[in-house]
């Protein structure tokens, strides 16, 4: 008889390919598993309730400022504590930056570090043989119009502060303070200057967008802040190949850029653990959550994070297939062009309120850049918003 364990993630390949094509591999290696992926839109799985996601599914990919309100409400299983305390471990010890940790809260482990990513710097190698390394370069090269820049709400909120991380400030340090005034400021000037020297679009670009148009056109050289995809970074992927590097450096160097990047994660409706859940069917079933478990951990390996997860279309979250010297040649050294970045990258407030301080306040950000708003004005509304949402 053969268990079948569903699974959701996003619709690219470095969400759905991935995990598809190691999930086959996975079927062939365990004969009475059977794994079945659905995926949305990045916006539409990045809007869908958790809730509704973890109902829905056994294994989720999910971005880690989820977990601390996941943690509060139950809505995801503890891999801790379950049989797997010493595969932990090893992974601690092969996370890129605090990748691991970000999916910990409260003393408990609720996903896994499958994708590693932060806002680094991406450039065409053929247009430009050394890309811009300080600020004052990279606005030198953006007068020149040859930068693009995705400043969409969520990515403009990004910019922020990776660019206020680069100037000294720590977001958020002080509990219910976002960013001082004058912390604020600085970074925005930064921000202000690169706005006005790049096409008006980019103010409704994700990084995708970014990278789709400095591919296609000899146009546009270089990106100075944006998630890093290491598809764009392999022959063949699109007509041209991009190279990522580190982010351009401030008074502080390149300390601070947002960590992003996804982890696997078992539902806790899957354990029996969510409110609601019951007794029967599927739920709380003890040999669904081994085998979900099991595999979250698999997954989440060396040898699978370096092998057919990155084939597939993967960025591995795991810091052997981050120095495997394979990928960095498939990839332009894309990993180790970008790994400083990643283990100084900013970890996000480990609030359950940080989601919905992040929703409420980047769309302030991008309206400022706009105009729309003072920056005096974004300063007093962001830390109000911290002080209700960031203090829990």
């Amino acid at each position: 008889m053969r268990l079948t364990l569903t699974g959701i993630t996003w619709e690219h390949e470095r969400g759905y390919d991935c995990v598809v094509a190691a999930s086959r591999r996975y079927e062939r290696e365990h004969p009475g598993i059977e794994l079945s992926w659905t995926k949305r839109s990045l916006q539409a799985f990045a809007d869908a309730p958790l809730e509704r996601l973890a109902a829905e599914a056994d294994l989720l990919v999910i971005d880690h400022p989820h977990v601390p309100l996941a943690a509060r409400a139950g809505l995801l299983a503890r891999l801790d504590g379950a049989g797997f305390d010493d595969e932990l471990a090893v992974l601690a010890a092969q996370s890129v930056g605090r990748s691991h940790e970000s999916y910990a809260h409260d003393g408990h482990q609720y996903g896994l570090a499958t994708d590693a990513a932060a806002q680094v710097a991406v450039h065409r190698p053929d247009l430009i043989a050394e890309p811009p390394r300080e600020w004052d370069a990279v606005l030198e090269l953006a007068a020149q119009g040859r930068v693009l820049w995705p400043a969409k709400p969520i990515d403009a909120f990004s910019s922020l502060v990776t660019v206020a991380g680069s100037q000294g400030a720590v977001p958020a340090a002080e509990s219910g303070v976002f960013l001082a005034e004058e912390e604020l400021a600085a970074a925005l000037a930064v921000l202000h200057r690169l706005t006005e020297l790049v096409p008006e679009e980019c103010l409704g670009w994700n990084p995708i967008q970014a990278a789709e148009a400095l591919a296609a056109s000899d146009r546009h050289a270089y990106v100075p802040l944006a998630f890093g995809y290491t598809n764009y970074a392999r022959a063949g992927y699109r007509a041209h190949r991009l190279r990522y590097t580190d982010v351009p450096a401030g008074p502080a160097g390149i300390d601070g850029s947002l960590l992003g990047g996804a982890g696997i994660a078992v539902s806790a409706r899957t354990t029996g653990g969510m409110p609601g859940a019951g007794p029967a069917g599927r739920l709380g079933n003890p040999v669904r959550a081994a085998a979900a478990r099991e595999f979250a951990f698999w997954l989440a390996s060396a040898e699978v994070q370096r092998g057919v997860y990155y084939d597939a279309g993967g960025q591995p979250g795991n810091a052997v297939a981050w120095d495997d010297d394979r990928l960095n040649a498939d990839s332009s050294d894309f990993f180790r062009g970008t790994r400083a970045t990643l283990e100084s990258a900013y970890l996000r407030p480990r609030t359950a309120g940080y989601i919905a301080f992040q929703d409420r306040t980047s769309p302030w950000v991008t309206a400022t850049l706009r105009g729309e708003l003072t920056d005096e004005r974004l300063a007093r509304r962001m830390n109000e918003a911290a002080a209700e949402l960031l203090t829990d």
